[in-house]
């Protein structure tokens, strides 16, 4: 029997990792084996994934000598960075979060190049900026970008290209797991419950998390026929109606959607509020050609096991309780 090629894994406790370790561990050809990087092997997740059959090592995005450490001797690396990750005061102090990102991606792709990595898959996004341009009723952010968490990825793309990495782009979008947490539809004082988007009548692709694991496993096995290609993933396309319909449904209620302008959404304050806003701005004007490019019909080829954005609801329905 031929040895398991390994693959090293960036955020193996977080969503879009952690997804990819469960897929490798649970693959029955078990064509692969994993090795999950974390900031600590201690972590309860950590341990999780090492009881599992995980080899759990440490490594920080931040600490270059430690990537490349954690690359060796892999087959493959699956790189995804975190814009809305905590930062430390000093860190603050010096960097943005988009320039922190691009630092990270820049710090993998090199430790891939020097780790001789035969393919990488970077979990990325559109640039807003090619739909935006320098329009001004969309706020600057993190100083030059329009929607930082997707163009600073977007930005990135080229450092694996400049670094003449075997890289895949995967290209991915909104979970419906935002869907319990802070997109979850909201009881009003008259009873009603009502989900408020700020996507007007314009459909918005979302993706169960671990559809993206189960996506980039499969490209590691189709391997050289995918390298320097993009592809775009998503799960379903609905529109702000279709969600709050399908929410229903689950939930055994209406759900009311009420979309609300982009300026207003913005106005919230919260922190990553004018962020968010570009984003659905983003995603509702620019609707036509970001779902264009995720054919449902060829993600579902890529990963048979895709989850619509029903079928997500009916094994999350408790996720939902106390709405």
């Amino acid at each position: 029997m031929a040895a398991k090629k390994l693959i090293s894994v960036v955020g193996a406790t977080g969503s879009q990792g952690g997804g990819l370790v469960k897929a490798i561990l649970d693959d029955p050809d078990q064509q692969f084996r994993v090795r999950a990087l974390t900031r600590s092997r201690e972590s309860a997740t950590a341990r999780e994934l090492a009881g599992a059959g995980a080899e759990v090592v440490e490594a920080d995005l931040d600490d270059g000598q430690s990537v490349l450490k954690a690359f060796d001797g892999a087959h493959g690396a699956f790189i995804v960075t975190n814009y809305w990750a905590p930062r430390s005061p000093e860190d603050e102090a010096l960097r943005t979060r988009a320039d922190r990102e691009l630092a990270q991606a820049d710090t993998a792709a090199l430790a891939a190049k020097k780790a001789g990595v035969g393919h990488v898959v970077w979990s990325t996004l559109e640039d807003t900026r090619d739909h935006f341009g320098t329009d001004e009723r969309v706020p600057t952010v993190d100083e030059r970008f329009k929607v930082p968490h997707f163009d600073a990825k977007a930005e990135a793309d080229s450092i694996f290209r400049e670094y003449d990495v075997p890289v895949t782009l995967l290209r991915t979008t909104l979970f419906f797991e935002g869907f319990t947490g802070a997109l979850a539809p909201v009881r009003g004082d008259d009873g009603v419950l009502r989900l408020t988007l700020p996507m007007a009548d314009q459909p918005m692709s979302g993706i169960a998390v671990g559809d993206i694991g189960k996506a980039a496993l499969q490209l590691f096995k189709r391997g050289e026929d995918v390298i320097g290609t993009t592809v775009s993933i998503a799960g379903d396309h609905l529109t702000g109606e279709q969600y709050a319909a399908a929410l229903g449904d689950a939930l055994g209620e209406e759900v009311i959607y009420t979309p609300m302008g982009w300026d207003d959404f913005r106005a919230q304050g919260f922190p990553g509020a004018v962020e968010m806003g570009n984003m659905f701005q983003y995603y509702a004007e620019n609707s036509a050609r970001f779902v264009g490019a995720r054919d449902l019909a060829q993600v579902r080829e890529l990963n048979p096991e895709l989850q619509s954005f029903r079928q997500w609801l009916n094994l999350h329905r408790n996720a939902f309780q106390g709405s």
